[in-house]
């Protein structure tokens, strides 16, 4: 008896480990490895879709999101540069308010040349109408349609603007170079000016009221002839441009100067 149980206690464990792997054997014949199959599909499923990505309705949804996100920012982001504008118009007396604008469309071609603008005839506008946004002057209406303006802008080529000195009164004209500065030609030969100097609308311009803010001196080139010129910082953000104010035409009877003859005055 003593034997048997001493027998018993070694093989127990044997015994066991035989009945269970022939109890599994005989589980997985009569379920041919389904419950097998499962258990590991239900290991690796977590794996398996961390490798795979998101799917196509995931990634449908984030794109939807992304999208309202995307509006989201651009209509905040007009809402305040409306405000901005409203706010610098509520600035002007009431009997010289502008009308405000959106600008509604610009050519890749003519970035620096013109823009479109979403009020025409019907609010007011007419031909000659002066431009302009934060910063100072950005062009002049040089076509209206019923709902519509074109704009020819200050970095035009053809545009000239009639300008002084702030410091000095120093003048000249102002001719754009098609980008975010214009050159400026004096009628002195050796003008009284400097770097920083600021440079607005002048009295002699008959299509632009006078001390309208339009840059700073950025460079000089007093030996240049026949006239000494200088590059202008342009102080509107005409590289983007969203919302502006368009102003009636002022009335000066002042003819403006837009071939400058330069002469042999000394500063």
């Amino acid at each position: 008896m003593v034997l048997s149980r001493r027998w018993w206690d070694r093989k127990s464990l044997q015994i066991g480990l035989i009945a269970l792997v022939l109890g599994s054997a005989w589980v997985l014949r009569q379920t041919q490895g389904t419950l097998l199959l499962e258990m590991y599909q239900g290991i690796t499923r977590p794996l398996q879709m961390l490798q795979a990505g998101p799917t196509p309705e995931e990634r449908l949804r984030d794109a939807r999101t992304l999208e309202l996100q995307a509006r989201i920012v651009d209509l905040q982001t007009q809402n305040q540069k409306l405000q901005n504008l409203l706010g610098y118009v509520e600035k002007e007396p009431i009997s010289s308010r502008p009308v405000p604008a959106r600008v509604l469309g610009r050519s890749a071609d003519h970035w620096w040349q013109q823009i479109t603008l979403d009020r025409g005839a019907n609010s007011g506008i007419k031909e000659g109408f002066i431009v302009k946004a934060e910063g100072g002057l950005v062009g002049l209406v040089e076509s209206v349609t019923p709902n519509t303006s074109r704009v020819l802008l200050i970095s035009d080529l053809k545009s000239q603007v009639g300008v002084t000195i702030s410091r000095t009164s120093a003048k000249g004209v102002l001719r754009g170079d098609s980008s975010a500065e214009a050159v400026l030609e004096f009628y002195e030969k050796v003008p009284n000016v400097k770097v920083g100097d600021f440079v607005t609308t002048s009295t002699y311009s008959q299509k632009f009221p006078s001390g309208l803010a339009v840059g700073r001196i950025k460079s000089l080139d007093l030996k240049k002839l026949p006239a000494s010129v200088a590059k202008v910082e342009l102080f509107p953000p005409i590289r983007s441009l969203d919302w502006v104010g368009v102003y009636p035409k002022p009335e000066n009877p002042i003819p403006e100067v837009e071939n400058p003859q330069p002469t042999n005055s000394q500063p």
